[in-house]
């Protein structure tokens, strides 16, 4: 089989992904293998008459595994006012996964953000060393399957800790977290239908992947090179999802913290939330941009004082379907793997 690095050799300047950082699975193939396989029934096919892009918050490998039969459709409210929904302050097993609130005033988010990144102040790792960057994430509605009747619904959780040196080295750690259910029908039906190991409601063992040595190229500083880096030729949409992948892989200095945000004020269609609370329960302000051409929207919170990505959601528009949502916990360095 070829490995990651003798690939790019052979493509060289074809590989589409030769400037790109590609973050690590969060789930090793052998759980995926076993998400695919806990289903005693199947389940709907993929719907044909409104296809939406779905966005996968870290590596996407989930998708993989399971998308040929999960439906890629996640739970929400049916009104698309999402100013009428209350955030939850944390993640209830069993709770339906709302979008997060935020009020109808709905401005250019460019001199807000030109604001923001002028007076961040320093976060804990600022100014502090070692071997790994450390990252604690939580992902929820990442997949979504659908019973074949389209009525039943569930939606996987995950905690993931990722420790990385530079050279990409380093250990994962995922824990499976108790599906999420939009009623109490789809609870009942799920309880029946899904295998014991993943319908139980006990946390299982945590998956532990050592992760192998890759060529992480360093994160860039400069205005120009993070434009390059989170692909605003492609829109905001694309930009979005970029910003999302460097926090989730990287531990970003206040200054490139604050450049980031001057380059997402030059992105257009970016428009300004103001305060929202996210699935942690940790306040912050945020940003949206509603891509009309896949008919979704993505929100970026940052943390009003530092700067840092606190969460990412990507949601359809009409009727409002959370496709994922993700939490960044911890951001750290650290010179040891626990």
């Amino acid at each position: 089989m070829f490995g990651e690095q003798r690939t790019r050799t052979l493509l060289k300047p074809i590989d589409p992904a030769r400037y790109s950082t590609i973050a690590p699975p969060r789930l090793p193939a052998r759980d995926l293998i076993n998400r695919a396989e806990a289903v005693t029934e199947p389940v709907a096919p993929r719907r044909q008459a409104r296809p939406t892009r779905r966005l996968v918050l870290t590596a996407g490998t989930l998708a993989v595994a399971v998308g040929a039969t999960a439906i890629a459709q996640s739970f929400g409210p049916n009104s698309p006012d999402t100013s009428q929904i209350a955030s939850p302050p944390g993640a209830n097993p069993g709770v339906v996964l709302v979008p997060v609130a935020y009020g109808s005033d709905a401005r250019d988010a460019g001199s807000r953000l030109r604001a923001l990144a002028s007076k961040l102040v320093d976060t804990e790792y600022d100014n502090r060393t070692g071997r790994y960057m450390y990252h604690h994430t939580k992902t929820w509605g990442d997949p979504v399957m659908t019973s074949p009747d389209g009525h039943h619904h569930v939606a996987f959780a995950d905690d993931t800790k990722i420790w990385q040196a530079v050279d990409g080295t380093g250990q994962q750690v995922t824990v499976q977290l108790e599906p999420q259910y939009p009623d109490q029908e789809s609870r009942d039906y799920w309880q029946r239908n899904l295998k014991p190991k993943a319908a139980a409601s006990a946390t299982p063992a945590p998956d532990t992947i050592p992760l192998p040595a890759i060529d992480l190229a360093p994160l860039p500083s400069g205005r120009a090179q993070l434009t390059d880096l989170l692909k605003v030729g492609l829109g905001a949409a694309a930009v979005s999802k970029e910003v999302s992948m460097v926090y989730g892989r990287y531990v970003v200095p206040r200054q490139t913290r604050a450049e980031i945000l001057q380059v997402l004020a030059g992105v257009p269609g970016f428009r300004w939330r103001g305060q929202v609370t996210d699935r942690a329960g940790r306040k912050g302000v945020a940003i949206t941009f509603d891509d009309r051409d896949n008919n979704a929207q993505s929100l970026l919170i940052f943390d009003p004082n530092t700067g840092e990505l606190l969460a990412h959601e990507r949601l359809t528009l009409s009727p409002i379907r959370i496709s994922a949502y993700q939490v960044i916990l911890n951001t750290a360095w650290t010179d040891r793997l626990n």
